[in-house]
């Protein structure tokens, strides 16, 4: 079994419940064959590739990927703020291929470092919440079509900030509320900006209005309820809230992702579409089974099993022992480490 170790897995490993044990894209360790053994599953029967540098879309690639759609949009943004002109073709060539391959991703956490904003949190949030919400779309299984009207929707959701004084955008305090009242007609100044706009799908410019909007009737710019907010607009909600809290901001850092789907799950951030939610919680924590993981007492363990009830409290094995972070509820995952 030695022979394993450092070697990529091609596909998911599930148990015989259908559970995801260990993620495609994941680098072999001694760890994950024990994990293998401990659900009966034996190691030299998974799929495999070597590591190679070359072919392996590893956490680098896909943050060059990233890195480099953040610099090639800033000059396009800049454009629209200029002249109030969208350049639609160069945004399609040259930025959505890209935010569409990343969105592909085979390891999630790779990819959600990837994506955090970190410098110019301005530029890097639009691009994150495109590749965001184009993942999100692939595991509601939207058809490609409709998946491309998608990823432009989150790439654009936030051009209505290019009316708004950058002195603002990244003010380290506290808005006053005139400051707030100003940045909150963001959603309607991208709503202007994209209606008319040749070449772009009317549901595209719905997203730049309707993203801060909540199915309880209390989001922003127009207070409507779930009936009136376009399926794509909640999508983009959720990828939105996601990528925000987990970046680098003036006025906070980085919040654990299992923080934010905590929150998430009890409403903090408004009403959500409980389905979209619901998928973007099962695929992260399908996902996280296999994964090495800091807690908040800095120990160091793995996650072996994911309750279904409770999907951000899994079991985690840590120097032989498990701890149920069900029952531990003074425990929770500080971080996972990306491999």
């Amino acid at each position: 079994m030695n022979q394993l170790i450092g070697q990529i897995l091609t596909q998911d490993v599930v148990n015989t419940y259908g559970v995801t044990i260990v993620p495609a894209g994941t680098r072999i360790t001694s760890d994950i064959v024990e994990l293998l053994l401990n659900h009966k599953i034996d190691p030299t029967s998974v799929r495999t590739e070597p590591a190679r540098s070359e072919t392996d879309r590893t956490a680098e690639s896909c943050g060059a990927m990233v890195r480099e759609s953040v610099a090639v949009s800033k000059p396009l943004f800049e454009w629209v703020r200029m002249t109030g002109e969208i350049p639609v073709m160069e945004f399609r060539k040259q930025i959505l291929p890209a935010v569409q391959e990343a969105a592909d991703h085979p390891n999630i956490f790779q990819l959600f470092e990837a994506v955090k904003a970190r410098h110019d949190y301005t530029y890097e949030h639009n691009i994150g919440v495109g590749v965001l919400a184009t993942m999100i779309g692939r595991w509601l299984k939207i058809s490609e079509p409709e998946l491309t009207v998608l990823s432009l929707a989150g790439m654009l959701h936030d051009i209505g900030n290019v009316r708004i004084p950058p002195e603002i955008l990244d003010k380290p305090g506290k808005l006053t509320k005139e400051e707030y009242d100003l940045v909150k007609k963001h959603t309607v100044y991208g709503y202007e900006l994209l209606k008319d706009q040749k070449g772009l799908h009317p549901r595209i410019a719905l997203a730049a209005l309707q993203h801060h909007e909540r199915e309880d009737g209390k989001g922003y710019p127009l207070g409507i309820t779930k009936e009136k907010i376009d399926y794509f607009s909640s999508i983009v909600a959720v990828a939105d809230i996601f990528h925000a809290m987990s970046s680098k901001r003036p006025y906070h850092d980085p919040v654990p992702f299992y923080e934010i789907i905590a929150q998430m799950k009890a409403g903090q951030f408004g009403k959500l579409n409980p389905h979209i939610v619901s998928v973007f919680i099962q695929n992260i924590t399908n996902k996280i089974i296999g994964q090495q993981v800091v807690l908040t007492d800095d120990s160091v363990g793995v996650v072996v099993y994911r309750n279904p009830h409770d999907e951000e409290h899994p079991l985690v094995q840590v120097d032989g022992r498990f701890i149920d972070l069900t029952r531990e509820r003074d425990i929770q995952i500080k971080e996972i480490i990306i491999s």
